[in-house]
């Protein structure tokens, strides 16, 4: 596996710059966790009973991005691809090798529009969630992603070891 994708977060910056470089850092985990991985190896469930699988876990975050930053934060109707009524786990029980590639490539417009989305708030700007009461904060928005990724990330470290022995941070 190559780290490419990663750029280490910046250690002395302001709180901004420091949200958004842990955010990326973590995104980029994601992408070095499924690189140079076959479609068929990338919907591989490795750990039974679960249905989890590195591509689910893309298609996952793929909604979460959406949920949050475009939904959420920005109000867009934006409904999700993967979680409907009939498959609300579809982002994993619907994953596809053929599609594999095309859902990195979703995953990575997705990314860039909410940055770009993101970008026009302050963190101490507040939006409301969809079927939530409350107001929460651009900060909060950004703490979340980055728990969010960080803990599906620890997913992806195990989910690759299983599929061919590559482990790293």
């Amino acid at each position: 596996m190559t780290t490419e994708f990663r750029v280490d977060p910046p250690t002395a910056a302001d709180e901004r710059t420091l949200l958004q470089g842990f955010l990326d850092f973590h995104r980029g985990t994601l992408l070095w966790k499924v690189s140079g991985l076959t479609g068929s190896q990338l919907v591989q469930r490795a750990v039974d009973p679960s249905s989890m699988s590195l591509i689910g876990l893309v298609r996952h975050l793929s909604e979460v991005e959406k949920y949050w930053f475009h939904r959420a934060l920005a109000g867009h109707d934006s409904p999700p691809k993967f979680w409907t009524g009939e498959h609300p786990d579809g982002d994993f029980d619907l994953a596809d090798p053929e599609l594999a590639e095309q859902d990195v490539e979703d995953f990575r417009q997705l990314v860039k529009t909410s940055d770009t989305l993101a970008a026009g708030y302050s963190l101490d700007d507040t939006f409301t969630r969809p079927g939530y009461e409350g107001a929460y904060s651009v900060r909060y928005l950004y703490i979340h992603m980055i728990e969010e990724y960080a803990r599906h990330n620890g997913h992806a470290d195990l989910l690759r070891e299983r599929l061919d022995g590559q482990t790293g941070e």
